[in-house]
């Protein structure tokens, strides 16, 4: 399985997880990833709107030359996006899990404040398990 990062966005659009698994995709600044979130968070509400059959939970997958997003809209609006190759079939599930993974070390820690950025251990050791230790 070749990932190489893995987002979550909050309702707002602002990142508040960021991670890298792998090389093969530009560094970037960490404000430049901040704007990326932002100007994804907006495209996906874009595309939400513009489906010609009515409601849409917008974009779900997006693919470029040598990678693909691919995206999970939880009921309370945080976006999760797992960076993979484009050979990459299981992005869908793997991105189920790290949403468990975020219900049971994130959303249930006393000590987090929603919509901030996530800062559990917990979390980080459960995403390890699932895709690996990567970069920070």
């Amino acid at each position: 399985m070749a990932v190489f990062g893995l987002w979550v966005i909050n309702k707002a659009g602002g990142l508040v997880y960021q991670r890298n698994f792998a090389d093969g995709l530009a560094q970037l600044t960490s404000n430049e990833y901040l704007v990326l979130a932002g100007t994804l968070h907006g495209i996906h509400a874009i595309t939400s709107r513009l489906s010609p059959i009515g409601s849409s939970s917008g974009a779900q997958v997006i693919e470029a030359e040598s990678f693909k997003m691919t995206i999970l809209l939880t009921a309370t609006g945080t976006k999760f996006v797992l960076l993979t190759s484009l050979a990459e079939t299981t992005a869908e599930s793997v991105l189920q899990k790290v949403y468990e993974a975020y219900a049971d070390a994130v959303m249930k820690n006393p000590f987090h404040t929603p919509e901030m950025p996530i800062r559990s251990d917990g979390f980080d050791s459960r995403i390890n398990a699932l895709i690996g230790t990567g970069q920070s």
